[in-house]
């Protein structure tokens, strides 16, 4: 078999396991407040990834890190897993899961504005373009297909999934600055991060015996969602030729995604769902104009 036949092949299963999360996170919810599962799925990812690293003989260089990197693992670990996930499982408690999910994905219309200021790159036409129609796709979702009334499904739900795009994007800015073996610097950050969440868990809920449910919830996607998804990307990455034909796999997840919530949550999919998430992609692809 051929590296790029390789790079697909875990691309594919990348994609088809980040399809399923949105229903993951909503199914979780009923049973976990967004704190909850953020702590034991962000406990369940920790220990992952620590595996990773004994498995590959590197878990002693997760301790071997100079100062400065720590302090960057503070800082990334405060935008996420903390901020990032307990802002968008906060979303996805307030929204259908068909809204949380594709508004999530402009991110990457995010993260090309935040670029400008922050990392001194020029914006063209095309990523103005790109704003135009992903965003004209994000009011035809959160509106339900009636764009020009202006009544949003759940206002803060659809601010709080536009916000985790914004924090989402700042750390993979900052992570631009990180140049250490990446399962080491994920390992690294949500190790830094727990103080957060457990602080906030202790200060805002009181403790209990967490449901089953719940918490097989938050063993999904402390393995897959954060784990076994970023290091089967980071394998087809290393493996292709094509680093595009790849990143263009993860077209098919919002729409595969409707499919998991259609049968496994229970909501009957809107059409204007479908012609939002369209233009959100039609987006997405805008920025790719040369």
């Amino acid at each position: 078999m051929t590296s790029q036949r390789q790079a697909i092949i875990y691309g594919l299963c990348a994609v088809l396991l980040w399809s399923t999360v949105a229903t993951a996170f909503k199914l979780s919810l009923r049973h976990f407040s967004p704190i909850e599962l953020l702590l034991y799925s962000g406990f369940f990812s920790t220990v992952l990834l620590g595996a990773i690293l004994l498995y590959q003989g590197k878990f002693r260089l997760a301790f071997q890190c100079s100062r400065r990197e720590y302090l960057l693992s503070i800082i990334l670990g405060l935008l996420s897993p903390f901020l990032y996930y307990l802002i968008l499982f906060k979303a996805y408690d307030l929204l259908p899961a068909q809204q949380a999910q594709p508004l999530n994905y402009t991110w990457a219309i995010t993260l090309s504005l935040l670029a400008v200021p922050l990392l001194k790159q020029k914006i063209g036409w095309q990523q103005w373009l790109a704003l135009l129609v992903s965003y004209s796709g994000v009011v035809v979702i959160s509106t339900e297909g009636q764009p020009f009334s202006l009544q949003f499904t759940d206002p803060l739900g659809v601010a709080l999934a536009l916000i985790s795009t914004v924090v989402w994007a700042l750390y993979w800015i900052f992570n631009t600055r990180d140049s250490r073996d990446p399962v080491i610097g994920l390992f690294v950050n949500f190790l830094c991060s727990f103080p957060f969440v457990l602080g906030y868990y202790l200060l805002t809920t009181d403790l209990r015996v967490p449901p089953i449910r719940g918490l097989l919830g938050a063993v999904y996607i402390g393995t897959i969602e954060m784990g076994i998804c970023f290091v089967l990307w980071l394998m087809a990455m290393k493996l292709t030729d094509n680093t595009a034909r790849i990143s263009n796999l993860i077209f098919l997840s919002p729409f595969l995604s409707l499919f998991f919530i259609y049968f496994l949550v229970g909501e009957k999919i809107l059409t204007a769902t479908f012609i939002g998430l369209i233009l959100i992609i039609a987006g997405l692809f805008c920025q790719r104009i040369k």
